[in-house]
């Protein structure tokens, strides 16, 4: 894949392709932007490592480097955390708004034409806490994504601000072909196609951006594939992108051991993920489903919760704490994002890949044997009379 590049650019290329998969819009002036200059000088070699293994177009300017992504499709789990469905309307509206507004608009005027276009596209409009917080969240992540400045005041302030929009950016934010698109649905439908290669593209982007795979999630075709070229794709994926991966019987799991590529961390410090973490035993112990597979009862999941939480009451937050409906869907939500639970529609599956994370304790105190206590010998002292 590098025989052209020296053994340091072939390393940097690796450092910039891993970079712009973790910022797909990276920015001179956001996140890891001290890397845009390496980004721009190994431009050529990165276009065509994402177009020839994902399928994936890239463009490198001065000030950003765009890496167009194939949509989630039906995935759900690869959202914005915190984002509602009408904080996601808001961001397509606040787009759509902003072709016609010009490079600095007033804050009001901004809200003001939003909403109109939200009345014109037939969404509800309510001016109530909720409406605005997905409002705020909608602009406060165009902020963060470098096409909105914050020029004087702030989107999260009830007073008046002056917001810049950098149009270049915006320009470059949409990756689906809305031309193309007679519906919402085919929209999605046409974002999340697969590269030119089809069905190792298909696969290939999958693993890169999903932590586990399984054949069972998979189309026939696409399963089929990964079974023959498990090993083949290992090596591409660490010389390529520095990702380590797990072949099993069930799939096959992706793991970056820098961690700079996991967008969401388990086992992680949060309440929810350390209960996740110490239910998974108890989850886990009944008997799997032929495909590997365990039935996850609901009620079940909260009585676990519950025993941890009353036999570890300050261990935990309080704001889980005092709802264990709460705890127990944001579990179950927690373990579907990273892979390891399936919703259907009689409830809910533990995929074979949560083995990987069952805790081992270090011991029970209460069941470990009493100290052996060794007499003390005294030693040996110069004032100590010598024998024969």
């Amino acid at each position: 894949m590098f025989d052209d590049l020296s053994e340091i650019d072939a390393a940097n290329v690796v450092r910039c392709a891993r970079t712009l998969l973790r910022r797909p819009l990276l920015r001179a002036d956001g996140p890891d932007g001290e890397l845009l200059t390496l980004v721009y000088r190994h431009r050529a070699a990165l276009q065509d490592l994402f177009a020839r293994t994902l399928g994936y177009r890239l463009v490198v300017e001065r000030r950003f480097a765009r890496l167009y992504k194939s949509g989630p499709g039906a995935d759900d789990s690869r959202g914005v955390l915190g984002m509602s469905p009408r904080g996601y309307a808001y961001v397509a509206l606040t787009m759509a708004v902003l072709t016609g507004i010009g490079r600095q608009t007033l804050l009001s005027r901004l809200v003001a034409d939003i909403r109109a276009a939200a009345a014109e596209a037939g969404i509800t409009v309510v001016d109530d806490v909720a409406d605005r917080r997905a409002l705020t969240a909608a602009l406060r992540h165009l902020v963060s994504l470098g096409v909105l400045h914050e020029t004087e005041g702030t989107v999260d302030a009830q007073a008046e601000a002056l917001i810049t929009i950098d149009t270049d950016l915006l320009g470059q934010l949409l990756t689906g072909p809305v031309a193309e698109a007679t519906s919402p649905d085919r929209l999605v439908e046409l974002a999340a196609r697969p590269g030119p290669r089809g069905v190792e593209h298909a696969v290939r982007r999958k693993l890169v951006e999903n932590p586990v795979v399984l054949y069972a999630d998979l189309p026939a075709e696409q399963a089929d594939w990964l079974r023959r070229n498990q090993r083949k794709e290992s090596a591409l994926l660490e010389t390529c992108f520095g990702l380590y991966t797990e072949c099993r019987v069930e799939g096959v799991l992706a793991a970056d051991p820098e961690d700079y590529l996991t967008d969401l961390y388990f086992p992680g410090t949060s309440t929810v993920a350390r209960i996740a973490l110490l239910a998974l035993p108890e989850v886990l112990g009944s008997d799997p489903r032929p495909d590997g597979r365990h039935v996850v009862v609901r009620e079940e999941l909260r009585e676990v919760c519950g025993r941890l939480v009353e036999d570890y009451p300050a261990a935990w937050s309080k704001q889980f704490t005092e709802d264990l409906d709460r705890l127990t869907d944001e579990v179950l939500e927690l373990l579907r994002r990273m892979g390891l639970a399936v919703r259907t529609d009689d409830g809910w599956l533990l995929n074979a890949a949560a083995h990987r994370w069952i805790p081992e304790p270090d011991g029970d105190p209460e069941r470990e044997a009493e100290p052996v206590v060794v007499p003390e010998v005294p030693s040996w002292s110069l004032f100590d009379e010598e024998t024969a």
